[in-house]
C-alpha cells in the first residue's frame, strides 16, 4: 500500500459520509486496481495486501454504501473476476474529481508553503 505523502501538497483527503460509508486514497486506489484488472486478488497484489485484506475492504465499501460498489463472481475453473458497478464508478469518479478540486483549490497555499523551505542542497 502507498503510505508515502503525495507530493501535490494535498495529502491525503478522506471523505466521511457517516460511520460505515468513507473513502480515501487507499480505497480509491483498491477501486481503480480492480476496475483495471478485473481481480480483487490482483488489486490487493498490486497494492501490497493480502487478498483477504482486500476482499475486507471491498465488503467494507459495499456494506458502507449500502449498495453494491464491486460486483464478484467466484473463481475455480471459471476464472471468476471483479467489476466495479456504475455506483462503484460513479463514487470513485466522484472522488478522484473531489481530489483534483481540492488540490487546485489550495494550489497556491501550498506553493506559498513550499517557498518557505530553506534550501538545504547547499
Amino acid at each position: 500500500m502507498n503510505t508515502k505523502v503525495p507530493a501535490n501538497g494535498l495529502g491525503h483527503l478522506r471523505i466521511v459520509l457517516s460511520e460505515t460509508a468513507y473513502i480515501g486514497p487507499g480505497r480509491a486506489d483498491l477501486l481503480d486496481f480492480i476496475a483495471a484488472s478485473g481481480s480483487i486478488a490482483a488489486a490487493g497484489k498490486a497494492m501490497g495486501m493480502s487478498y483477504k485484506r482486500a476482499w475486507s475492504l471491498v465488503q467494507a465499501l459495499n456494506d458502507g454504501f449500502g449498495a453494491p460498489l464491486v460486483l464478484s463472481s467466484r473463481g475455480g475453473a471459471g476464472q471468476g473476476g471483479a467489476v466495479l458497478t456504475p455506483l462503484g464508478q460513479a463514487v470513485l469518479a466522484r472522488y478522484r474529481a473531489m481530489q483534483d478540486m481540492a488540490a487546485a483549490a489550495i494550489a497556491d497555499d501550498v506553493a506559498a508553503l513550499r517557498s518557505m523551505i530553506a534550501d538545504i542542497s547547499e
